[in-house]
């Protein structure tokens, strides 16, 4: 029999992360990141903060990981997973997103290495070394025409945010 419904600090919640694939040509630009003591490749992606959009995490991540300003083009997919790194439920928004501009002086997120432009052979052959199942996956999606308008996600801000 299940027990009654737990209080709210106890209810399952994933964690909800953004991702930007970023395409110049052939190539992609990806975050080589200390990650539990190791070298780890991964597009520029993070989690949602509170009281923020996918979009605007996403485009926010980006630049904190890379220093590359980014517009917004289209949602890839929403991927679900549970993570080998930490054994918790992760659920991916995937963004395809423009390069607009760098700032080299741009200080990076704390465990990044660096920023780096690879093409998908190059990333594919970084086999265990990607964060993650879905670096692939995402790229994929995007090269096989998987493009959702952005206005399919909405967002209504807190209304007690100022």
């Amino acid at each position: 029999m299940s027990s009654p419904l737990s209080p709210a600090s106890e209810r399952w919640r994933p964690h909800v992360t953004v991702a930007c694939i970023v395409a110049d040509g052939a190539r992609y630009l990806m975050v080589e990141e200390e990650v539990n003591g190791r070298l780890a490749y991964n597009q520029p992606a993070g989690h949602l903060d509170d009281g923020e959009s996918l979009a605007r995490a996403a485009v926010r991540e980006t630049l904190e990981e890379t220093g590359w300003t980014v517009q917004l083009q289209h949602l890839v997919g929403v991927h679900q997973w549970r993570s080998t790194e930490h054994g918790d439920a992760v659920l991916r928004f995937s963004f395809a997103a423009r390069a607009i501009s760098h700032d080299p002086a741009q200080p990076l997120d704390t465990g990044i290495r660096r920023a780096l432009w690879l093409s998908r052979d190059e990333i594919a052959a970084l086999g265990d070394r990607l964060r993650s199942p879905l670096v692939l996956q995402s790229i994929d999606a995007w090269l096989a025409g998987s493009r959702l308008p952005l206005d399919t996600l909405h967002w209504l801000p807190d209304p007690a945010s100022p």
